[in-house]
């Protein structure tokens, strides 16, 4: 499947006279496959969790936001695949847009897929996703150390994934900030800050 029909659900979602967000170049990623948590102020508030898969990001939408500690399960709802650029936006979604909000980039890196069969031999991060289970060792600038994505069947019998960080559950353990205080990793600004630059421009 080529990256324009990867990318048919989020275009047709989006009109780009409108909205600034990327419409998508097509041609494949280079380098170490990237990751990206955007905080979205939507409808209702969450993060993005994007993984650069190919020549998308794969994406889900976690309420609660992902958790530095190993004792947090966190709900990771799928969503449409995203074109490679999203990486980098911040901004403000008009009202009346799909998903319309502000947006912010509250971490990106890169990271390394770790997933194996049962006699130990690697997987490709795109097959172990298909089979409903990944482990990736995750190297941004908040969120570092391994993770995994486990799909189960939810209550209305949709897809539904848990993303876990690996390890032993420690108490005090260190979560996931409150989003509306939370700053930017590339600009340093605040929800409130870049719907204010938004709406002052």
């Amino acid at each position: 499947m080529g990256t324009d029909e990867r990318l048919r659900t989020y275009r047709d979602k989006r009109d780009f006279g409108r909205t600034r967000e990327p419409s998508g170049q097509p041609g494949p990623g280079g380098g170490r496959p990237r990751f990206v948590v955007q905080i979205h102020d939507a409808r209702r508030m969450h993060f993005d969790f994007r993984l650069q898969v190919d020549d998308v990001l794969k994406s889900w939408s976690v309420p609660k936001g992902p958790s530095a500690d190993p004792g947090d399960k966190r709900l990771a709802v799928p969503t449409e695949d995203h074109p490679l650029e999203y990486e980098d936006f911040e901004g403000v979604i008009p009202k009346g847009e799909y998903g319309g909000g502000t947006v912010i980039v509250w971490d990106h890196g890169w990271y390394e897929p770790l997933s194996h069969d049962r006699k130990g031999r690697p997987v490709g991060f795109a097959p172990s996703l298909e089979l409903g289970h990944a482990t990736f060792r995750l190297h941004g600038s908040k969120l570092r150390g391994e993770y995994a994505l486990t799909r189960f069947r939810g209550g209305h019998g949709e897809d539904a994934w848990l993303l876990v960080k690996k390890g032993t559950a420690r108490s005090g353990g260190h979560g996931t900030p409150d989003p509306r205080r939370a700053r930017s990793v590339t600009s340093g600004r605040t929800l409130a800050q870049v719907a204010a630059d938004a709406g002052a421009g």
